[in-house]
């Protein structure tokens, strides 16, 4: 989902999508600073994905958190975490489907009922006090 918290100065054109993952065990702080009137700044958990709307020309900067602190670690352009949308041509669902013999795999196997007693007495732990 991109991010609409915060919109881009109407000015700015040529948006694109972006997304960037904490691969980290540290907490990061995302900002992009280097456009005039628009403030983006964003906590990223570790292992947690960002995805955002930014102008072509942003820079992302990574700040990774430490003690009372964070360190500026890295700066990539937006253009390097630029994700492509799905096009029109990508979400058609037209009727000109064509029944492909090659496309028949079987994705799920089937799901084959057990015959018989299934069922199991079940069996309640208990505590007791010791002295």
């Amino acid at each position: 989902m991109a991010q609409i918290l915060d919109s881009l100065p109407p000015e700015q054109s040529g948006k694109i999508l972006c997304c960037y993952v904490n691969a980290t065990s540290k907490i990061q702080v995302a900002r992009i600073s280097n456009i005039p009137n628009w403030y983006f700044e964003r906590v990223v958990f570790p292992g947690q994905r960002l995805a955002f709307e930014a102008p072509r020309e942003a820079q992302l900067e990574i700040h990774t958190g430490m003690m009372a602190s964070a360190i500026l670690s890295d700066r990539i352009p937006c253009d390097r975490l630029a994700i492509s949308e799905p096009s029109s041509d990508d979400l058609d669902t037209s009727s000109d489907y064509v029944d492909d013999p090659s496309n028949k795999k079987q994705i799920v196997q089937s799901i084959s009922p057990k015959t018989g007693d299934t069922t199991k007495p079940l069996t309640i732990a208990s505590l007791a006090s010791v002295d």
